[in-house]
């Protein structure tokens, strides 16, 4: 079976793309002729196939539609609201399916659709019953589970210790107490994707140091999901690259298919697992799995559910970013994350739901503003209303070490017996995290040698290898709590032609400016880390002009920067002959003030 692929269905060019109206558009493909629907809305798209799913007739516009959002089919005058992807007449029949926009950086765009866009019906199977104690789902923390089928071991994203995104979050559950050790005795791994909260390496170090050989399964993403192993020095030894789309067997009954991500196919991941005919699909994090076509009346769904997997807005200042700004604007999106949770799950009709992956904390005092602020939906809320909304979909609201046994659950969704929760006085809640020792680990950064000569600046940023673009960024260390340090750096860099001005530019330009703070910042430019561990990690502070999002810019520096780290011991070859000048920060006029400003900025060394 041939593994699934993304497929560009039609192309616009930025011209045409500008010519897009809002609301309806009709764009027909020069290469074979078919027509396809583009519904624009505020520069957002969404997209699909010029064919009615009832029997395959042509939409034209509809004319009593005056908010250019509705299309009728020329058959039997079914009408399809373009802005929703529903059917409006008849009302509650389909849901039609959307296509792929992928928004280029050169303002063209691409219209993608995944073929096969249902692999998992290659050679399906018939349900066998199962009998009590066959199939157990046990959840251990965040996204780890493991599932238990006859004698098979399946983990999912083990993160059991230690923190993620360098210092931002740390787990919210404890771990059962044998966690690690079950981890250990695991016959096969699932990782999702390549962040530290679904793969973490203290974790893995564990399970290296006792089996390094036991299979770990990871989709074919373009940036390599283990990139970052060898420099991390776990000694795995048994990384197994999995085509999209394909079953994989693992006995007679047991198999499994890794499906990419719509919108970040590059990264994200999620599976589906078969047993004996029955299903249990996790979405984990991505935002359009499989594209939205997704299998129908799975035994168990397990979905993401909890938002604030993101700096912004919380680390944002400046301009409209007040904390009554970024409370009304989370709860408005957490709110829509819940509803959008909820329509998914009643329009997948999973026999069991499973809310996980997004059990974490900002646990560091330091950090204690983005916990305050930062607040995400619960399970039970999530819970709550996909059981008003499809009542006979049985939801698990999971503790860690509690066990759903699948054939009671299936026999008897009410059973009580289906599911067995941790005993009474178990700790659920962690209270302590080891902060001094992975914290300490990163700030050992900070007394690198390679910071002592200004010019790793642009030994970095021409490793980091992104240009061409009209941004201008002004970088600041800190200390924790976001404020200037004599020994830090403070420079700016051109995006445009890769320099590193003392002063902003005269041109128009976009303007960024960064606060990092020192021991995340340099830990991650000295091996060569994404910057998912400053943004998403909460260890930055951002104010931009004007305001609005560098997608280019995040996307090279979160998923995009090379896969092997600066060579900073050719760096270091370099600077040896050169008598090299620093500028203290006190000779520029700066100081220690921070304030945004367009005067030289200082370099500091003498660290």
């Amino acid at each position: 079976m041939a593994s699934q692929i993304a497929k560009v269905l039609l192309s616009l060019d930025a011209e045409a793309v500008g010519s897009l109206k809002e609301g309806v558009n009709f764009k027909k493909s020069p290469e074979d002729g078919k027509c396809y629907i583009i519904f624009k809305s505020n520069n957002y798209f969404k997209a699909c196939k010029n064919q009615c799913k009832h029997q395959g007739g042509l939409f034209v516009k509809d004319v009593e539609d005056l908010d250019a959002m509705t299309v009728k089919c020329t058959k039997h005058n079914w009408k399809l609201n373009v802005s929703t992807m529903k059917y409006v007449n008849p009302p509650d029949s389909f849901l039609q399916d959307e296509l792929e926009v992928e928004v280029l950086d050169d303002g063209g765009l691409q219209l993608v659709e995944l073929s096969p866009v249902d692999p998992w019906m290659a050679d399906p199977r018939e349900p066998l019953e199962l009998q009590e104690g066959e199939v157990k789902v046990t959840y251990f923390t965040h996204a780890c589970m493991e599932l238990q089928f006859g004698e098979r071991r399946f983990m999912f994203d083990p993160w059991l210790k230690g923190p993620a995104f360098a210092r931002g979050w740390w787990l919210l559950h404890e771990p059962p107490a044998d966690a690690l050790d079950r981890l250990c005795a695991a016959d096969l791994i699932y990782i999702s994707h390549m962040h530290s909260d679904h793969l973490s390496y203290p974790t893995l170090k564990v399970l290296a140091e006792r089996r390094p050989d036991v299979p770990i399964y990871v989709g074919d993403t373009s940036r390599p999901v283990f990139w970052y192993l060898e420099q991390s020095q776990v000694k795995l030894t048994n990384i197994k690259v999995t085509p999209f789309g394909v079953w994989q067997h693992i006995d007679d009954h047991l198999r499994f298919m890794i499906l990419m991500d719509g919108v970040h196919p590059e990264m994200d991941t999620c599976i589906i697992v078969d047993y004996k005919g029955h299903l249990i699909l996790n979405t984990v994090d991505c935002t359009r799995p499989n594209g939205g076509r997704l299998p129908q009346n799975v035994d168990v769904l397990m979905t993401d559910f909890a938002g604030g997997a993101s700096g912004f807005p919380m680390t944002f200042y400046g301009g409209k970013y007040s904390d009554s700004w970024k409370a009304e604007f989370i709860k408005n999106e957490r709110k829509k994350l819940l509803n959008y949770k909820a329509t998914l799950v009643k329009s997948l009709q999973p026999r069991i739901y499973c809310p996980f992956a997004g059990y974490f904390v900002e646990a560091h005092p330091s950090d204690r503003y983005i916990k305050d602020t930062n607040i995400k939906n619960s399970a039970e809320h999530l819970n709550a209303l996909i059981n008003k909304l499809a009542p006979a979909i049985k939801t698990w609201t999971p503790q860690p070490g509690a066990v759903l046994d699948l054939g009671l659950a299936l026999r008897d969704p009410t059973s009580s017996e289906a599911i067995t929760n941790p005993p009474a006085g178990a700790k659920l809640y962690k209270d302590s995290w080891e902060f001094y020792l992975y914290v300490n680990e990163l700030n050992s950064a900070i007394k690198s040698d390679i910071f002592k000569h200004q010019s790793w600046i642009q030994f970095y940023y021409t490793w980091a290898g992104f240009q061409n673009y009209n941004l201008v960024v002004r970088v600041i260390e800190t200390d924790d709590k976001f404020e200037c340090i004599t020994d830090g750096y403070d420079y700016l860099v051109d995006f445009l032609d890769l320099s590193f001005p003392t002063k902003r530019p005269d041109r128009e330009h976009a303007y960024l400016e960064i606060k990092n703070r020192i021991g995340v910042m340099r830990y991650v430019v000295l091996h060569g880390c994404l910057w998912d561990d400053l943004y998403i990690g909460f260890q930055n502070r951002i104010s931009r002009d004007p305001d609005i999002y560098h997608h280019k810019f995040w996307k090279h520096f979160q998923a995009e920067l090379p896969l092997c780290r600066p060579d900073w011991e050719q760096f270091q070859k370099q600077v040896f002959y050169i008598d090299e000048s620093t500028i203290p920060l006190s000779d520029t006029g700066m100081g220690n003030d921070c304030a945004l400003s367009g005067i030289d900025s200082g370099l500091i060394l003498d660290l």
